[in-house]
């Protein structure tokens, strides 16, 4: 197993301390208008503010687990597009925020600059091992949304490309596109150089989801980007993502992340039944309807039919 040299987490939690609004506009950890300050409801009932990344997959499963916790009949709000993980976790830091959905993989290298664990169980074991006592994980969900490497099938075909390795002849002549933190983090341009040996001729930081990627690979801007595997794109612009058989990209099982505190046997139960019924091909078929629908109503139905 190849050793792998991360920037730790504690530094990276410091940093994100200090981090100005990183998306979305104003101040990414202010609470949405009408949510409240505090753990409880002024009928003494229990209130959570739900968080999101800055991607639609993971402002959908926050819309998810909105929708079911009220069922539950547990008071929330929702605070979308917070940023990358160094902002929100910030944010479950000073309390602006009570959960957020997760992957199990990338959070685990966050919280373990030496995690090596690559399958789904490992990964899961290695992840609450990490974790800090103010925070919790619930049960994973079966539906699973890793990194990929994408490139377009004339690309693929021109240089038989099958998986990331092939690429290493190939990338001094290319450019590499991928969210701007792919530039540090091992699981962006470190690793592709430790693991598979690329040095790409660039590194084009676009966005954290798939659409200036996907038309930066289209128009030609990039020979190579980083878009999620249940993304619609993919399948829709017949892109092909290459294997990763050195398992760069560990299992990234969607989970969500609560503050201890904020565990209740209410909230458990109602998050362990949304992990239940996710799997990687309802989470990607709900992905095609967010294009076209608000990811509030596409979390109602599913919800509605657990």
């Amino acid at each position: 197993m190849i050793r792998r040299h991360r920037t730790t987490a504690l530094v990276a939690l410091a940093a994100a301390l200090t981090l100005s609004a990183c998306g979305g506009g104003g101040d990414p950890l202010a609470e949405d208008e009408g949510s409240q300050e505090g753990d409880s409801t002024g009928d003494g009932g229990q209130s959570l503010v739900i968080g999101s990344a800055n991607f639609p997959e993971n402002v959908l499963l926050a819309e998810i687990y909105a929708a079911a916790l009220g069922d539950a009949g547990v008071e929330v709000s929702t605070n979308l597009n917070i940023g990358n993980r160094e902002a929100y976790m910030a944010g479950l830091e000073d309390g602006s925020i009570d959960l957020i959905p997760e992957y199990t993989g990338n959070l685990t290298l966050y919280l373990n600059e030496a995690a090596e664990a690559t399958e789904s169980d490992a990964v899961y074991a290695e992840l609450q091992e990490a974790l800090p006592d103010n925070l919790t994980v619930l049960e994973m969900a079966e539906a699973e949304d890793k990194d990929s490497v994408v490139v377009t099938a004339e690309t693929a075909e021109e240089f038989d490309l099958a998986s990331i390795a092939d690429l290493a002849p190939h990338a001094p002549n290319m450019v590499l596109g991928g969210p701007p933190e792919w530039r540090d983090r091992f699981t962006g341009v470190p690793g592709l150089q430790e693991v598979y040996g690329l040095e790409f001729s660039e590194f084009k930081p676009l966005d954290a989801g798939s659409t200036l990627t996907v038309q930066a690979l289209l128009n030609g801007q990039i020979d190579a980007g980083n878009i999620f595997s249940t993304d619609p794109a993919i399948v829709e612009n017949d892109f092909v993502a290459l294997e990763d058989p050195e398992s760069l990209f560990a299992a990234q099982n969607v989970v969500p992340l609560i503050a201890t505190d904020a565990v209740t046997p209410e909230v458990e139960e109602a998050l362990n039944t949304v992990s239940a019924g996710l799997t990687t091909e309802n989470l990607t078929e709900m992905m095609v309807q967010v294009q076209d629908s608000d990811p509030a109503d596409v979390a109602r139905e599913f919800v509605d039919a657990l």
